[in-house]
């Protein structure tokens, strides 16, 4: 595989990662503000997003798996950080909304 393509797909995760991302920190205050549906919403369109990064990911990897040639680049350690800080994110913030139900109401 090509070093271009590689940093295509990298630069795919990292900008669905990093969309992932902003809509989990934009559900925070709106977990405050006790609007559980919105942020419910954004979580999902955070979901959304972080599926993209994932897929992105899951493609190289079966090329890797058929036998491609695949030379690791560092921007792709970055985007592989990306996504899983993204996601580690994500579903701590789908169980501090749970928290806020229970404790807000």
């Amino acid at each position: 595989m090509e070093s271009s393509e590689i940093q295509t797909i990298a630069f795919t995760i990292i900008l669905h990662a990093g969309n992932g991302r902003t809509l989990v920190h934009e559900s925070f205050p709106l977990m405050r503000a006790g609007k559980y549906e919105e942020a419910e919403a954004k979580l999902q369109e955070a979901n959304d997003a972080l599926v993209e990064a994932h897929n992105a990911q899951t493609d190289l990897l079966h090329q890797y798996a058929n036998g491609e040639d695949i030379n690791m680049e560092i921007i792709m350690v970055h985007a592989q950080d990306h996504l899983m800080t993204s996601t580690t994110l994500r579903e701590m913030a789908v169980e501090m909304l749970e928290m806020y139900k229970v404790l807000k109401g």
